[in-house]
């Protein structure tokens, strides 16, 4: 079934993905931990889902897309309604780079600049209000650590 709604000419389905959630931790440089509860996009369909057609995201939440290798990754905000953070993450949970305010329905693709296994995206500025930092180790139990 198709939703009478349109976002930018794409129609959704009424039968969007769901997902798991955990908690996951980020330690800065400083030692600081800040911590989110995050949704798991584990397979293909919550990967080509991940926030789109969300209207908010509350300020410790995210999602963490889990890959099985480490590769160069690439995303866009295609039908993605607010601004985010990408967190590019390699496989021992050290965040490689960081995408800050990516804005919402822009195509243009958002690449990780280094082999990530992961990729964390929370609210836009999140980063910057918690002086998140390439480097910064991501604690989630699927990280060698």
């Amino acid at each position: 079934m198709i939703l009478a709604a349109s976002f930018w000419g794409t129609a959704v389905a009424d039968d969007l993905v769901t997902f798991a959630s955990d908690d996951l931790t980020v330690e800065s440089a400083d030692g600081q931990l800040h911590a989110f509860t995050v949704e798991l996009a584990l397979t293909p369909q919550q990967r080509a889902q991940g926030l789109m057609f969300r209207e908010e995201l509350a300020p410790d939440a995210g999602i963490l897309f889990l890959f099985d290798r480490e590769a160069p990754r690439s995303f866009w905000m295609k039908n993605t309604l607010i601004p985010l953070d990408l967190i590019f993450i390699d496989s021992a949970g050290v965040i490689v780079s960081i995408t800050r305010d990516a804005v919402p329905h822009n195509e243009t693709p958002l690449p990780s600049g280094a082999p990530a296994s992961a990729v964390l995206e929370v609210s836009g500025g999140t980063t910057a209000r918690l002086g998140i930092a390439e480097g910064d180790l991501v604690r989630h139990r699927a990280f060698a650590q």
